[in-house]
């Protein structure tokens, strides 16, 4: 880098419009706003999507699908990536470290590749493959309860 190949950068030293500044300026009287209307008024703001009246493109497309307030995401783990771990007992602490799934994250294990040594897996949810090739390397499989809310008994009134 040598300093006599320096530049500003682009648009950089524009100066601001200076809208309302005499007739001399080019942008006087009317102030680039054009001759009456809703957009020629001070203070105007129209709703996003506005087009003059017309139907507004978010209303003239369909609606499509819904979403489903109440569905889960897994964080998906496959079986080749448990066997690569090097590890007897595997629960979602050791997935997190690893880099597999994110802390607060269910953990669901598929059953994609071989196992070769009998492992005990702690996760949230098994593919009925996953189970089987766990079970059948002389391992084990167990289901981590997601805790629903938390019960606490009603204060007593005094």
């Amino acid at each position: 880098m040598n300093l006599s190949t320096i530049r500003a950068p682009r648009k950089s030293s524009e100066k601001r419009k200076r809208v309302g500044r005499g007739m001399g300026s080019g942008m006087g009287k009317t102030s680039t706003r054009g001759h009456k209307g809703q957009r020629s008024r001070s203070g105007s703001r129209m709703m996003r999507g506005f087009e003059g009246g017309q139907m507004p493109l978010h209303r003239r497309l369909p609606k499509r699908g819904f979403t489903n307030i109440f569905r889960q995401e897994y964080a998906i783990v496959n079986l080749e990536r448990l066997a690569g771990l090097g590890e007897k007992t595997i629960n979602p602490e050791l997935l997190v470290k690893a880099g597999f799934a994110s802390k607060n994250e269910r953990i669901k294990i598929l059953g994609d590749g071989e196992l070769k040594s009998a492992l005990t897996v702690h996760a949230h949810k098994f593919s009925k493959s996953a189970q089987e090739k766990i079970t059948k390397a002389g391992g084990k499989v167990q289901v981590i309860d997601v805790g629903t809310a938390i019960k606490t008994k009603p204060k007593k009134a005094s």
